[in-house]
């Protein structure tokens, strides 16, 4: 009878080993299923945060050098002026023009004062701010940009165009704007309507035609003017239009760019190539790829303890079944004795041992292949809770001061992101500003290739708990078997 017949026989007749052998295989295979789902759905998580998450770079003007000259130039008596530099389109097409740069994206913003209609005034009990404040920064903050569709404040729901249209790349060169609803409501303002502003010195008027109107949810804002502090003072138009207001030497100028990186993991090497193109005593290039950074961390701890669990349950799970197959031995001896008796070679019982050992194996993989999957979810959303729980509120960019995790330039004026596709020549919509958060839930599905490396590892515990156990075959005499 040929060992492989003979093994099957004998899961048969013991029926009670045979179950309790598919159980422990079974549970071990189940959790080696588990890691490994878990192993490479993280993997994929990653590769899925390189394509998604928003790493960026912000060229802008380089505050550091400009307040150190500041410092040198001015006395002591005298007040310090800082003097930023506007960054250069011109600069931002050639980074813009690097590998690994998806969009680039501007921010230029202008301040004015309302003409033909009056700002909203906002008060408080300790002060009032209105748009006659100040005649050196207007009530209105013009944000200029390229697409409202790509600004930070609309991509994160802050700001919805409810009537008319957003900003586009088509309102280059004119004087569109799309101003907030509770402004639009106040001054009786609807789309199509023709509205007049002032310059913050009052030199020089402009007309804008509103081609929309936006809802802000936000109760405040950043932009620069007493009155602006409500955020309904904001009206967002080209990024020409608000270099037109500061005067035609901010022509081709704006407060910052941020560029979008295709490939977070190639942000260093874009930031190098991007400082030989700049005047470094100028500009700066602030790197943001905290979103990236956090969620690759979460992922890489969440795939390092799957690892753990597959090398942990594998050893653990050759040591148990090779102490089990040690048993068997012991308690087969005189059946193996036999067999040796009647020539049968040592191999061959060896072979009988770990056909039997497959043939559970087989059980064991049928039962994690409908089980792993559920395991597999569970233990990862519990990892990946737990990784979350450890990572909110430390997010920080690491390397440069000047990045705030808006995604809004730290040293160019507080405008809006404005998307650009990466130029032949111009600048167009493009993709979104800012940094996005991805969603860091791992995908755990089960494939061939999770079941086929199951078999892999299955079969190697197989076989090393047979090896383990077949020192005591090699050494049986059977004479001495069959007389004790």
């Amino acid at each position: 009878m040929n060992f492989v017949k003979r093994a099957w026989l004998s899961l048969v007749a013991k029926k009670g080993r045979t179950v309790l052998l598919a159980v422990i295989t079974s549970a071990i295979m189940l959790f080696v299923l588990a890691g490994l789902l878990i192993n490479n759905a993280a993997d994929s998580a990653i590769k899925n945060v390189k394509a998604n998450v928003g790493a960026t770079l912000t060229l802008s003007a380089n505050r550091e050098e400009a307040f150190s000259k500041s410092q040198a130039s001015s006395s002591s008596t005298t007040k310090k002026t800082v003097k930023m530099s506007s960054v250069k389109l011109s600069d931002a097409a050639k980074i813009a023009k690097l590998n690994h740069v998806a969009s680039y994206n501007v921010s230029a913003t202008a301040s004015v004062n309302a003409s033909s209609f009056d700002a909203i005034t906002t008060t408080s009990s300790s002060n009032q701010q209105g748009g006659s404040d100040s005649s050196s920064s207007g009530d209105i903050s013009i944000s200029g940009l390229t697409n409202t569709a790509s600004s930070t404040s609309f991509t994160d729901g802050t700001n919805k165009i409810t009537k008319g249209r957003g900003i586009t790349a088509s309102d280059k060169n004119t004087n569109n704007v799309a101003i907030e609803s509770e402004l639009a409501k106040q001054e009786n303002i609807s789309v199509g309507d023709t509205i007049t502003v002032k310059s913050a010195s009052g030199s020089k008027s402009y007309k804008l035609k509103v081609v929309g109107i936006y809802k802000s949810s936000s109760s405040s804002s950043t932009q620069m003017g007493p009155g602006a502090s409500d955020p309904g003072n904001t009206i967002y138009g080209s990024y020409t239009l608000a270099n037109t207001i500061k005067g035609t030497k901010y022509a081709n100028t704006a407060d910052s760019v941020t560029f979008t990186i295709s490939e977070p993991s190639k942000i260093s090497s874009v930031k190098t190539a991007g400082n030989k193109i700049i005047n470094n005593s100028k500009y700066t290039l602030a790197t943001n790829d905290a979103s990236y950074q956090t969620v690759k961390s979460a992922m890489s701890s969440v795939k390092s303890f799957s690892n753990k669990i597959v090398w942990l349950v594998s050893i653990a799970g050759t040591i148990i079944l090779a102490l089990i197959v040690i048993l068997m031995v012991r308690e087969r001896r005189h059946e193996i004795g036999i067999l040796l008796s009647m020539g049968e070679q040592r191999w061959k019982i060896i072979g009988q041992l770990f056909t039997e050992m497959v043939i559970i194996l087989v059980v064991g993989l049928a039962v994690a292949g409908i089980g792993g999957k559920f395991v597999g979810d569970k233990l990862g959303s519990q990892l990946v809770s737990s990784q979350a729980a450890t990572s909110a509120g430390t997010i920080s960019a690491p390397g440069d001061k000047n990045v705030q995790m808006s995604g809004k330039p730290s040293g160019g004026g507080g405008g809006s992101m404005a998307g650009g596709s990466k130029p032949s020549g111009g600048m167009s919509g493009g993709a979104t500003a800012g940094t996005s958060t991805s969603d860091t839930d791992i995908d755990v599905n089960l494939s061939v290739v999770e079941m086929v490396e199951l078999g892999g590892f299955g079969l190697a515990i197989m076989f090393l708990s047979v090896l383990l156990a077949s020192g005591g075959i090699l050494r049986l005499q059977p004479k001495k078997v069959l007389i004790d």
